[in-house]
């Protein structure tokens, strides 16, 4: 909201009367043909990262928060076998 400066989400925190919402600006880094360039830079990026990082894991962080620090704490502490490729 240029006017307070308060930030909404159109799913998550809608803004509360239809005169903020009308007032309302989207932040060029969000509009959808800068998050294909970003995509883009990221997928060209990650088997080299990949290749360099070969111990690292994969954290599915879609869970609970204190699920996934138990998962990153056990990998960390006391890693499981794994299959060298």
């Amino acid at each position: 909201d240029p006017v307070t400066g308060e930030r909404y989400h159109t799913t998550f925190r809608p803004a509360p009367t239809p005169e903020i919402q009308a007032r309302l600006r989207q932040n060029p880094k969000d509009q959808e043909e800068n998050i294909e360039k970003r995509l883009e830079i990221y997928y060209g990026n990650v088997k080299a990262l990949e290749d360099f990082y070969q111990d690292a894991f994969y954290v599915n962080a879609d869970q609970d928060p204190y699920v996934v620090f138990e998962f990153i704490e056990s990998c960390i502490i006391k890693p499981l076998p794994c299959k060298k490729n």
